[in-house]
């Protein structure tokens, strides 16, 4: 694999960084977690926006720029390197946004990409239920089929950004005789349409970053639904595949814990335990494996390949090694690493870091689903 970028891609960096640099918050955002940070962070989607830097690798005619994965890495790079905030829209632009290109109707995308790129709509995403978490064949909300429209009734929950979002997607079962995979469809609803009750879920550090939603017969039209009538699965199997793959976790995300990683080993050397130059080196280590990983899986799909079950590989490893770069900085900051506000008030990064790494392994699929995944798919062993 050629690492070396070619001058038009060196050029393309250099307008990234350039409008990154004139254009990222100088003061951090408050967390889009709570309301008022909400609200701010979508003004940052709209501000990126204005300058079609939305999601630069979609169509020109649906607020992109028309780009490659390659340049799509370029900018990525640039964005953390700035410091510029979380993407409040993360679950549309990276996961519903290419699951509309690829199976929506040509309405569907005009429809719904173009805001979504600009900002104007928030997503939510609406998988699991009580009874059906990593286990998403046993979801039982009910999409019933009346004239043109569906009524759901049901309940999800660990909604993620449903809180405060626009819209959400997620499975409902519109085959109510239909068991597991079968008779499922995909559906995009809004979230502020009668008969939807949020409920907020306040995770460890207090903040509301995901939901229960209640639908109580609620109006949704059937030209909302994703696909044919009971083929939800596999367009939901090709969301998360996008979950898993490339576009959630750039790798550009964890070069930038791996060098803070750095930085705060030489703060904290002289009193460091023996053993933590291994982990930060390793932790660095792990990051770069996954940029080389990612140009080389971005290089195949540009040249017509695709992303298939060796995803869930992906998975694991960026959330293992998320988790373990954010224990390795808690255990080198010692007591203080249990402070929500380090000393002059700033916000205590790291344990907001961590908190979420612990999540890594179960959200987008638990890592242990995604081993099996990986037995049967990759390595042909036996069920």
């Amino acid at each position: 694999m050629d690492l070396a970028y070619t001058p038009e891609q060196q050029d393309f960096r250099a307008e990234v960084r350039a409008w990154m640099e004139a254009n990222v918050p100088k003061e951090p955002l408050v967390t889009l977690e709570r309301e008022d940070g909400y609200h701010q962070h979508v003004e940052w989607e709209r501000k990126l926006a204005s300058s079609n830097w939305g999601m630069v690798t979609w169509p020109e005619a649906y607020g992109g720029r028309g780009l490659d994965l390659i340049q799509w890495l370029i900018f990525e790079e640039e964005y953390y390197r700035a410091g510029a905030p979380l993407r409040v829209n993360q679950n549309g632009i990276f996961l519903l946004g290419p699951t509309v290109m690829e199976f929506g109707t040509d309405e569907q995308k005009a429809r719904f990409l173009t805001p979504m790129a600009k900002g104007e709509v928030i997503w939510a995403q609406s998988w699991s239920e009580p009874n059906a978490g990593s286990d998403m064949a046993a979801i039982n909300s009910k999409a019933i089929r009346d004239g043109d429209h569906y009524v759901i009734t049901g309940q999800k929950t660990w909604s993620s950004r449903a809180s405060f979002a626009d819209w959400g997607f997620g499975l409902f079962r519109t085959d109510p005789d239909s068991k597991r995979h079968k008779g499922l469809s995909f559906i995009l609803f809004d979230l502020n349409a009668p008969g939807v009750t949020r409920r907020p879920i306040r995770q460890l550090h207090g903040d509301p970053g995901f939901a229960e939603l209640f639908f109580d017969e609620v109006r949704v039209p059937v030209a909302n639904r994703i696909a044919g009538e009971g083929e939800g699965w596999n367009v939901a199997m090709a969301t998360a595949g996008f979950e898993r793959g490339l576009m959630l976790r750039s790798p550009a995300r964890f070069q930038a814990v791996a060098e803070r990683l750095v930085k705060l080993f030489r703060q904290h050397e002289a009193k460091a335990a023996p053993a933590a130059r291994e982990q930060v080196c390793q932790a660095w280590m792990d990051a770069q494996a996954y940029v080389y990983n990612t140009y080389a899986v971005a290089s195949k799909i540009i040249a017509g390949g695709h992303i298939g079950a060796e995803a869930s590989l992906n998975k694991i490893f960026w959330s293992e090694l998320d988790r373990a770069a954010h224990r390795t900085a808690m255990q080198l900051l010692g007591a203080s690493a249990e402070l929500r506000h380090l000393d002059g008030g700033a916000l205590n990064a790291w344990l907001e870091g961590y908190i979420f790494s612990l999540s890594g392994p179960i959200y987008a699929g638990s890592n242990e689903i995604q081993r099996n995944i990986i037995a049967e798919r990759l390595l042909g062993l036996p069920r």
